[in-house]
């Protein structure tokens, strides 16, 4: 854990792992709620680092999570919300020929796993979701298509997302679902936010 002092009232804590960032983020989230972090604004997570915003005293409050034990999520821990998904995605085929599986068993492999939001960007909506065995992470399209339908379930690297609106991209597709990634009028506007559980289930017909 590596905090640095990025503006008078910014701290950008840099992290090891997307586990660390997300258990340092649900554990600032907790001690903010305590009043154990004064006029903190913001916390935002991304891949490898959690930026505290609205810091009275960034290298007093650096100093201080530095020495923190940080207790690691546990795999119940946090909101947890079910998104039904057809697995007709244009690559679906290609991403059970790299698993080494039949496309039918994909289904189950993405259903028995339980992601979690690591962190919010890309679009309004689109989370970055973790939790795919090593072993069935894939690479990107050498040729990223230049639109992605909404709502599309896509696969690169370590990261589940669903696009939550027609934009280009370069993920392997495998499926799509209904679900309302991004509502303003909703509270909270996005269905995916940072510590949220995910599990995608398989949508009937």
């Amino acid at each position: 854990m590596r905090p640095l002092v990025v503006g008078g009232e910014a701290l950008l804590i840099e992290l090891g792992s997307a586990a660390e960032v997300a258990a340092l983020h649900a554990e600032l989230l907790r001690r903010r709620e305590a009043g154990e972090l004064g006029a903190v604004r913001d916390l935002v997570p991304a891949a490898r680092t959690v930026l505290l915003d609205g810091v009275r005293d960034p290298a007093g409050l650096g100093a201080r999570i530095a020495r923190w034990e940080v207790p690691p999520l546990t795999e119940t821990q946090g909101p947890l919300v079910s998104v039904p998904v057809r697995y007709d995605g244009p690559d679906l085929a290609e991403a059970a020929r790299l698993w080494d599986v039949a496309p039918a068993e994909v289904a189950g492999i993405v259903g028995a796993t339980v992601f979690r939001v690591a962190f919010c960007g890309f679009a309004p909506g689109f989370g970055y979701l973790t939790g795919l065995p090593e072993r069935f992470h894939l690479p990107r399209r050498a040729t990223p298509r230049t639109a992605v339908p909404a709502g599309s379930l896509a696969l690169a690297g370590e990261y589940a997302g669903v696009y939550p609106r027609s934009s280009p991209g370069g993920w392997q597709l495998i499926g799509s679902t209904d679900a309302v990634l991004w509502d303003p009028e909703r509270e909270p506007a996005a269905l995916f936010t940072p510590g949220v559980r995910v599990r995608f289930t398989e949508a009937d017909g």
